[in-house]
């Protein structure tokens, strides 16, 4: 029988192992900010609240996924708003609260934040394309500060000319010749034609700014 009693017993420190994977953060990032918009694309986790904040601007919300956003209120008031992907909502400034979304992957929005304080009726013109183009252009809501129009053009799809009087956000919802889908331009007005050289439909919002 062996005799252990001067055995020599060395202990080897590891280093401790992290069982749970961090999880990834919320993320926004300003996309355009000039005297009218200030532009934010936001990725945001499910599950993870926001910390309490406020908006004292009014903004317009393009949602480029499905999902659920629950918003909690210092007083301790819910609101749940259910949106789906391409969807389009107008969000009056707000007092300080909590948001939280709730989905089975990360939610993508783009958040318009409306500097303008229009002081008269904006320009119009005879090539509105609401008029002369009512195929491809039509009205998603319209207010004091803003004209959203959805944009969609079948493949291989030609438009006719038609103007823009007013500055506009562009979010794209798909891919097309101009952008990817998820990207955000700042256009001045103009007067053009336009066409889908694809062979798959493209989708886009235009937010005209008063």
């Amino acid at each position: 029988m062996r005799n252990f009693a001067n055995a020599k017993i060395f202990f080897v420190l590891l280093p401790p192992v992290c069982l749970l994977a961090q999880s990834p953060a919320n993320k926004s990032e300003v996309k355009i900010d000039n005297a009218q918009v200030h532009v934010i694309a936001a990725t945001e986790q499910p599950g993870q609240a926001t910390p309490l904040h406020e908006h004292k601007l009014n903004r317009v919300m393009v949602y480029l996924d499905s999902g659920t956003m629950i918003e909690k209120t210092a007083a301790g008031k819910t609101h749940k708003i259910a949106f789906k992907a391409g969807e389009v909502r107008w969000s009056p400034a707000a007092g300080p609260h909590t948001s939280e979304f709730i989905a089975s992957h990360p939610v993508r929005l783009i958040e318009i934040e409306l500097k303008n304080h229009p002081s008269g009726p904006p320009p119009t013109s005879a090539l509105d394309p609401l008029k002369v183009d009512a195929k491809n252009y039509s009205l998603v809501f319209e207010n004091d500060q803003v004209r959203v129009l959805r944009v969609r053009f079948g493949p291989h799809e030609n438009g006719v000319e038609h103007e823009h009087t007013l500055p506009h956000v562009v979010v794209y919802l798909t891919d097309q010749a101009r952008g990817k889908a998820g990207e955000v331009k700042w256009d001045q007005p103009m007067k053009h034609t336009e066409s889908n050289p694809l062979d798959h439909a493209v989708e886009r919002i235009a937010i005209d700014i008063k």
